[in-house]
């Protein structure tokens, strides 16, 4: 899926933790000044790029096509099993973002027989389920629990291998078949959508993108809208208005196709950035220069707009932080003078995982998730409007549409006339084995399935079936690599026994404890909002919130289950824990905006758990001198006390501490520490003392 698949960000350096005397700063900018004038001299006119000249560092800068040339080169060289172990999963990775998953499959176990732990051994079991080899990949996640100490932590995954299988087995029943369009090409052909005069508009890095750089997360260029006839199947690019080079692409348009809604990528060359909606009028035939919609935010990634057919309704994808996780997919409405804010859908459409290209047709809705039950990667899902207004639990579209590999981006085509016997058609996106060895588009016809076999069963006097909401609680433990350290790697999660968990709704509240591996299970009713509180002695209590809004009981379906999962932090008293992104600006001690969110969680857990105080500590790295490290740091921890005061926690709770250099994680000679011992170093951390 190239581009719009991922989440996308913007590949940014700050520094975290900036450490030097005042001299030191006015020399290195007049150091800094002086290299840039001597590069531009050299340079001229040139355009420079910067040569990746080992496989780890390709990786990390997501130029997977380069990466697998390097680490395959580095891994012959290789002189120790861990090392070999550590460049075969990065090889793993690096297909895997490829979506060439045979070659993934067969790094990945490379990693695990070097050593390379549960991390290579838990993406083989991924890639095997995203292949269809559903029995190897059972066998992988059963082992994976064992080897983790937790059968709990892959359940959801054999489940659904065993459904995938069953529905494979089935597939003489199917009620769709599936044929690879002659257009595709052997680079990444995706997200159709119709267009007038029986033309296609769809997605593609092919060589006839804009533009002469390479996109080096692929190797192929950056993505543009191509226009194909399907009658003679000539494909051309869009127009030289909509395409540039920037990443563009997942089109849609709305009824008379005077306007068009897509996604264009804004970045630096070589680079990605967030991505936006963009829309464009035609007059006589010509489009108008793309603008941005009125609601896009900033940090925020949008895309794979679709429009209602009268006009009135905007649904698209979106990793917007007031979702549910992931990918979530938004509505909005038109207004005067652009849409009004988006409006999240419920929680029977968007979880935890991924919800992306929707595609909205009278009152139903098809979309793409790689969290509800499904094949492997992105199945394609229908759900609908029903008389409540709320949506249906969403149905798996099941094999043909769905395979192991990613299928997303269905459009329904009302253009062309219907063959005998066929009640819709269609087309969409799958990058499956059958196709060109990237993402293909797919043609699909809907017809009336063959009768399954009659299956004999008695007779029972079962009373009608109620329909019910049920949700299943965990209460979860986090499993470490070495149990006594809460920096360590977290493996897993494991069911907590005989943990306290509290249930309000409204102003009932009811008391429960959990068991060795079973949930709390709740009947739910519609429209209300649930509040937990989970405790334990020993453990740091967490809440969480379930909200019915947005989801009916349904006959057709009559027992919907929904899960949510509490996990309880293990106290270590006196042990520092790690706070992630928490960046300073060179020489500053403010709470950066993109700090917040780390220590708003903090904050959050000191008011659900008031008995405890804490110390909040500064580190900074070798570099400087030690009484300005030891300045530096202590207003920079001070000023992550002064944030948490401000959001409500008692001063008297809390203690800031600088540390400067004096006690670094990693110990090593200063002038030899790497960049990322240096950054190991630099941290802000905090400790339970009482």
């Amino acid at each position: 899926m190239v581009f719009f698949y991922r989440i996308l960000f913007p590949k940014s350096v700050s520094l975290l933790h900036g450490q030097k005397s005042a001299h030191q700063s006015i020399y290195s900018m007049r150091l800094s000044t002086l290299i840039f004038f001597v590069i531009v001299g050299i340079l001229g006119g040139c355009t420079y790029t910067e040569k990746i000249r080992d496989g780890k560092t390709a990786f990390e800068r997501k130029q997977y096509a380069v990466a697998t040339s390097l680490l395959q080169k580095e891994y012959a060289k290789a002189d120790t099993r861990l090392e070999r172990g550590r460049i075969a999963f990065l090889l793993g990775e690096s297909y895997k973002a490829l979506h060439k998953s045979e070659e993934s499959i067969r790094w990945y176990q490379i990693a695990y027989d070097n050593q390379a732990g549960v991390d290579a051994l838990r993406e083989k079991a991924y890639a095997l389920k995203k292949e269809e080899r559903y029995k190897e990949a059972i066998m992988a996640f059963r082992e994976l629990g064992i080897e983790i100490g937790s059968p709990y932590e892959y359940r959801r995954d054999i489940i659904a291998c065993e459904v995938a299988q069953g529905w494979k087995d089935a597939i003489a029943y199917a009620e769709y078949r599936v044929d690879l369009m002659e257009f595709n090409s052997g680079y990444a052909d995706y997200a159709p959508a119709m267009y007038r005069d029986n033309q296609l508009v769809f997605t593609s890095d092919r060589t006839a993108s804009a533009g002469d750089d390479k996109y080096n997360w692929t190797g192929n260029k950056f993505s543009d809208l191509f226009l194909v006839d399907l009658q003679s199947k000539n494909v051309k690019p869009f127009d030289l208005q909509i395409n540039t080079t920037h990443n563009e692409g997942t089109a849609v348009f709305n009824k008379n196709f005077t306007e068009m809604y897509f996604t264009r990528c804004f970045g630096d060359k070589k680079e990605d950035a967030y991505c936006k909606i963009m829309v464009s009028e035609s007059q006589n035939g010509v489009w108008s220069a793309p603008r941005m919609l009125n609601f896009i935010e900033e940090n925020v990634n949008y895309g794979h707009p679709s429009i209602s057919a009268d006009g009135k309704e905007l649904y698209f994808a979106s990793n917007h932080p007031d979702g549910w996780g992931g990918y979530d997919i938004y509505v909005s409405e038109r207004a005067p003078d652009g849409w009004d804010p988006p409006k999240l859908l419920g929680r029977s459409i968007n979880t935890t995982g991924n919800e992306k290209f929707p595609f909205i047709d009278g009152d139903t809705l098809y979309f793409a998730s790689d969290f509800h039950p499904g094949m492997g990667g992105l199945d394609i899902f229908r759900t609908y409007k029903m008389g409540n207004g709320n949506w249906a639990p969403p149905f798996n579209l099941k094999p043909p549409i769905n395979s192991g590999a990613d299928d997303f981006g269905l459009v329904i085509d009302y253009n062309s006339p219907l063959p005998a016997a066929v009640l819709q058609q269609g087309y969409f996106t799958s990058n499956r084995l059958d196709g060109l060895g990237n993402d293909d588009i797919y043609r699909f016809e809907r017809i009336v399935p063959p009768p399954p076999p009659v299956v004999e069963t008695p007779p029972t006097d079962a009373q009608p079936t109620v329909a019910k909401l049920l949700l299943d609680v965990y209460v979860l433990e986090k499993i470490y690599a070495d149990p006594a350290n809460p920096n360590s790697r977290v493996l897993g999660r494991k069911p907590l026994p005989e943990a306290k968990l509290e249930w309000t709704v409204g102003r009932d509240t009811k008391t429960f404890r959990t068991g060795e591996e079973e949930p709390v299970t709740i009947e739910l009713e519609e429209n209300m909002e649930y509040s937990f509180l989970a405790s334990r002695n020993q453990y740091l209590n967490n809440a969480a919130r379930f909200s019915t809004r947005g989801i009916a009981k349904d006959p057709a379906n009559p027992v919907q289950r929904f899960e949510l999962e509490i996990v309880l932090d293990k106290v270590f008293i006196g042990k520092e824990i790690r706070l992630e992104n928490i960046y300073y600006d060179f020489d500053k001690w403010d709470i950066r905006e993109d700090a917040r969110p780390t220590l708003d969680v903090l904050a959050e857990n000191l008011r659900l758990n008031p008995d405890i105080r804490i110390e909040l500590a500064s580190h900074t790295d070798c570099r400087g001198s030690d009484s300005y490290n030891q300045t530096l740091s202590q207003r920079r921890a001070q000023s992550a006390v002064d944030y948490l005061i401000t959001k409500g926690i008692d001063g008297l709770r809390l203690t800031a501490k600088g540390y400067g250099e004096s006690a670094p994680e990693v110990n090593c000679i200063c002038a030899r520490c790497t960049e990322d011992q240096h950054q190991q170093n630099r941290r802000t951390t905090f400790k339970i003392v009482e």
